[in-house]
């Protein structure tokens, strides 16, 4: 285990990481755009370990930068809204959250990121920007695995921020095997705001929803297939929601 992954597990590190992040993005949240938070009521007696939020995925950095406000607000007992960024001083530190090994390691940003809590595992079909198919990695799921033993997890099923992509099996395998309480969310409005990587402005103004739905009902038993049908459904990734909203004609349009 290197230093980076030693000291992403020391929670003073990731406070550390979390208020000096929080405290630089808040304003782009907040300030410079506009945000709406649902279903925060979901959230409040949720245990402290084996929760797995599913979500789908419009830039790499920025979503899971918005979770971690919500999450530290909520810990406030704030409800739907941030509001000053005090929550800081005191995080939300009980968590982790699956990101592209690639993604991570392509920047000193990006690593710093990393002691945030980041699960890196090997994309599933892309690496280097080709197409490569490979197997479930054991080792990626163990990480997240024990991870989710002892905390929250974000995870997006999709592994892309293109949306309507199809979800990887790799999540329906870890929502069976580990049998979580599984928190869908539906965001918005981030592909807009800011450009794919989540750390610069692209439309300032812009509206950014984070809705958390009920927790799942999920029977286990059921074949990965079938789960992910169910994951994509509640996230709502999968074909029957492709043309219902605004954003897959907008994101046609701005092509």
């Amino acid at each position: 285990m290197n230093l980076v992954e030693r000291l992403k597990h020391i929670r003073i590190i990731r406070s550390i990481v979390y208020a000096v992040v929080g405290c630089i993005t808040y304003p782009g949240l907040v300030i410079f755009n506009k945000m709406k938070i649902e279903g925060t009521e979901h959230l409040k007696d949720l245990p402290r370990e084996n929760v797995l939020f599913v979500s789908n995925h419009q830039t790499y950095f920025a979503d899971v930068i918005t979770f971690i406000h919500i999450f530290c607000a909520v810990k406030w007992r704030k409800e739907n809204r941030l509001g000053l960024p005090y929550y800081l001083l005191n995080p939300f530190t009980n968590l982790y959250y699956v990101a592209a090994e690639e993604t991570m390691k392509g920047s000193l940003i990006s690593r710093f990121f990393t002691l945030a809590g980041a699960l890196t595992v090997k994309r599933t079909w892309r690496s280097e920007g080709k197409e490569v198919r490979r197997g479930l990695d054991p080792s990626d799921t163990r990480k997240i695995d024990k991870a989710l033993a002892r905390s929250w997890v974000i995870t997006f099923p999709q592994g892309t921020t293109k949306p309507f992509a199809p979800g990887r099996k790799g999540t329906a395998f870890i929502i069976k095997n580990c049998q979580p309480v599984v928190i869908p969310v539906v965001i918005n409005g981030f592909w807009r705001a800011f450009n794919k990587k989540g750390l610069k402005f692209k439309k300032k103004g812009s509206l950014l929803s984070v809705r958390f739905k009920a927790p799942m009902v999920i029977d286990y038993a059921l074949p990965t297939e079938i789960i992910l049908e169910q994951v994509m459904d509640a996230i709502e990734q999968s074909k029957k929601f492709m043309l219902k909203g605004k954003h897959h004609l907008m994101t046609a349009l701005d092509k």
